[in-house]
């Protein structure tokens, strides 16, 4: 039976290896203080927080979410700790609400490892708090409790963390707030708005096919043994089936940082596909939204091909998952194996966590009897606590080899199937390569894997039209990889780089609906440029020099605000008939050579305010050499999505928080693709008068 608390309500706790989700109404930090029997946090290290995000017996997210859950094992806890509260607070400076009373009430479920709620707890009554103490486990006379608290913080987690005895509490919590928003900048776009049937739709045959297909629920990935440490903070999809006779977990709404749910035109039009704005009329103001869907949900997929044998996984088929197009149920399913990878080598990670602490925990107290250092008892206890961490290790490797053999084959049959927008320059799709007459819905910068299987590589897909800018970081101190690159060879392909996604946006927009502008200052990359200077697909030559730079920044300018006034009016049609309408790339090389500050502050403005109308940025430099204009540039790299010429793994998922391994995209040696495809694009524009 789950005990619903109100605040200052306790509740025995009848096991000591526990979760406890968190589901809020918009993205929050959450994390977690060790008290003594005072209540007293005796220092930083007894906090566990997104840039800390593990202590002994304890584990939270690494960034800011609307859901979270976090481990605990009171029994891993030092001695000397008798209470862990759960903290949540707003982040600051991510344009999210400032104060709890703006968003919805924050839920949070204590449960064990198999999802079975002990106890919950809605925080209602918050207003002007921007943190506050959600709930504490506490140990009394030999057990432990939980107790709902509630207590906010107006003045947020400073004041929070000072109230617990925390010396230097402005300090932590501004490295906090400094720790999430690093992880919201190198983080991939969040994962796609889910259907209310949920974007995963598997079918899995034989008995241990415990998921029911359309389960919108979180699913938590099964191990070989319950890990200390697991923080998913979003919905499992079900890829696989079950792979340890676990009971699911019930699910509570909200347990997940989903976006919006999608819309869908009632029409049968591509869903998520938007083609480029159209001339301005009389009949409305231009609609520069990103498409979204409607609730109601789409066709479900295909059937899956039955499985080799009973009991086994289906054979994987392209497109398994919900969508009310191909390309849709492409999309879905690649961001569902990105999360199932993810997930599993979390679950492998957390397991191999545990298995090591076990062993540590099982050592100590052997050691700790002074009758088991004479003779071979200790011995005995050693290889015994050793032969325990090597079998649960291999049991957990074997979960995770099984899950990634499926995905693996998953991917197989994906990859051919893919579209242009979604395939690697390898891809046989490209030669016979038609310009379309519908933006799709996303478009591939470049590939992910871990180190568990470097040899399987999953599409990272970014939404279409571009919500964020790209970063293409030329810089030495970008990766290992880079460190050991000369410095020229390594500007020129990060802008041979850029060159490769700017022809890939020219390729699926419809014809003459995307122009791309270069300001190539000192002229450094006329030859990368070559191909599309070339084909004459640019909007103009490359700018070059301070006049240069002026002109092309004062023209986007322009544009942005001439375009967000006529939205914001209503008045569409006031539009002077030379603007054009179609969404704008600005490629800049060599940032920040040939800026003035009047040039910064332009280049600035179009990377906040040009999104949302159609202008995007493709930036191509080194972050040392802006270095002289101080902090005061770092809003305008946090802004953009940063990727690498060379492979490197900083990026992270919107789920655990794993750092990927990014590898930049490249035509294969010797190809001339890239000269087919600008080549189709010229010709496009001909037949289409452009």
């Amino acid at each position: 039976m789950t005990a619903e608390l109100v605040r200052g309500q306790n509740h025995t706790l009848p096991q000591t290896r526990l979760e406890i989700r968190v589901s809020a109404g918009s993205p929050v930090v959450a994390g977690a203080t060790l008290g003594d029997e005072n209540g007293t946090v005796r220092g930083v290290e007894w906090i566990a927080h997104p840039g800390a995000h593990r202590l002994p017996g304890l584990e939270v997210s690494r960034q800011a979410a609307a859901g979270h859950r976090l481990a605990v094992d009171l029994e891993a806890l030092p001695d000397e700790v008798h209470r862990v509260t759960v903290l949540l607070a707003l982040p600051t400076g991510a344009g999210g609400p400032t104060r709890f009373g703006a968003t919805a009430a924050p839920f949070v479920a204590v449960t064990g490892l198999d999802g079975t709620e002990i106890a919950t707890f809605t925080l209602t009554g918050l207003d002007a708090e921007s943190a506050v103490s959600a709930l504490e486990l506490y140990r009394r006379q030999g057990a432990w409790k939980v107790r709902a608290v509630g207590q906010g913080y107006a003045a947020g987690l400073a004041e929070m963390l000072a109230d617990q005895g925390l010396a230097g509490a402005a300090e932590l919590a501004a490295s906090i707030q400094e720790a999430v928003a690093r992880s919201l900048a190198r983080s991939v776009a969040p994962p796609p708005p889910r259907t209310p049937e949920g974007d995963r739709v598997r079918h899995a045959s034989g008995p241990s096919d415990a998921h029911p297909p359309t389960a919108p629920q979180p699913q938590p990935q099964p191990t070989a043994h319950p890990p200390t440490v697991h923080q998913p903070t979003a919905p499992q999809s079900a890829t696989h089936p079950p792979t340890a006779p676990q009971p699911q977990p019930t699910a509570h709404p909200s347990t997940a940082p989903q976006p919006a749910a999608p819309a869908h035109p009632p029409t049968g039009t591509d869903p998520g596909t938007q083609t480029a704005p159209a001339a301005p009329t009389a009949a409305g103001p231009i609609n520069y939204a990103h498409p979204r869907r409607q609730h109601a949900a789409p066709p479900p997929p295909p059937p899956a091909a039955p499985s080799a044998e009973p009991g086994q996984a289906p054979q994987p088929v392209a497109g398994d998952a919900t969508g009310w197009s191909m390309d849709e149920r492409l999309y879905n399913q690649i961001w569902g194996m990105f999360e199932d990878l993810a997930r599993s080598a979390a679950a492998y990670r957390s397991a191999v966590d545990f298995a090591e602490s076990r062993m540590g925990q099982e050592l100590d107290r052997s050691l700790s009897d002074p009758r088991n250092r004479i003779g071979g008892t200790g011995d005995r206890a050693r290889e015994e606590a050793r032969a325990k961490r090597d079998e649960l290790i291999a049991r957990a490797r074997e979960v995770l080899d099984r899950d990634l053999a499926q995905l693996a084959a998953e991917a197989a049959v994906v990859e051919p199937a893919l579209p242009a927008a979604y395939a690697g320059w390898d891809n046989p799709v490209w030669h016979a390569h038609r310009i379309p007459m519908e933006l799709p819905m996303a478009l591939r910068i470049g590939d992910l894997h871990l180190p568990e299987r470097t040899d399987l590589r999953i599409p990272l897909l970014v939404r279409l039209p571009l919500e964020r800018g790209i970063w293409v970081d030329s810089g030495r101190t970008a990766s290992e990889a880079a460190a050991l690159m000369d410095t020229d060879r390594l500007r020129r392909l990060a802008m041979e780089t850029a060159v490769l996604h700017a022809a890939r946006l020219l390729a699926v927009y419809p014809p003459g609906e995307f122009s791309v502008h270069v300001i190539d200052p000192a002229g450094s990359a006329a030859g990368s440029l070559a191909p599309l200077v070339d084909a004459g697909v640019l909007a103009g030559p490359p700018a070059a020099g301070p006049g240069g730079v002026a002109s092309v920044l004062a023209h986007l300018t322009r544009r942005v605000d001439l375009v967000q006034m006529a939205v914001r009016a209503g008045a569409a049609d006031a539009l002077p008939p030379d603007l054009d309408t179609g969404e704008q790339l600005l490629v800049v090389n060599d940032f920040p050579h040939g800026f003035d500050d009047r040039a910064v502050t332009q280049l600035r403005y179009l990377a906040d305010e040009g999104p949302s109308v159609g202008v995007h940025l493709l930036m191509v430099a080194d972050r040392e050499d802006a270095s002289a204009y101080g902090p005061v540039l770092d809003p305008l790299w946090r802004s953009l999505l940063r990727i690498t010429p060379v492979a490197d793994n900083h990026l992270a998922d919107p789920w655990v928080g794993h750092a990927w391994t990014y590898e930049p995209p490249a035509t294969p040696p010797g190809s001339r693709v890239l000269e087919q495809v600008l080549a189709a694009v010229t010709a496009a524009r001909r037949a289409a008068g452009r």
